[in-house]
């Protein structure tokens, strides 16, 4: 286990990893700063767990993933994390 796993406490089934949410852009490209509500939830986030059938992902990979009603939401602290089935990864960011 790493650190972030033992903090969150949280062992992903199978399928599934566990991310952390990368921080929303909170200015747009016009220096308009945009409050919480209007900002858009990431489709990155950087893998802390994952499950025992997951393939192709490991702890520590920056990934996109599709943001669809399959995804599970939590926060533990100040700190955001999103529940994937491992298919819905679309790309690693290198």
């Amino acid at each position: 286990m790493t650190e972030v796993e033992v903090a969150i406490n949280i062992e992903p089934q199978a399928d599934y990893i566990v991310a952390q949410h990368q921080a929303a852009q909170a200015k747009t490209a016009s220096g308009f700063y945009l409050p919480d509500t209007a900002k858009e939830k990431p489709k990155e986030a950087k893998v802390v767990a994952v499950g025992k059938n997951v393939e192709g992902v490991k702890v520590g990979d920056k990934i996109i993933y599709k943001n669809t009603y399959e995804a599970t939401d939590l926060k533990q602290g100040n700190e955001e994390y999103v529940i994937i089935y491992y298919k819905n990864i679309v790309a690693t960011i290198k």
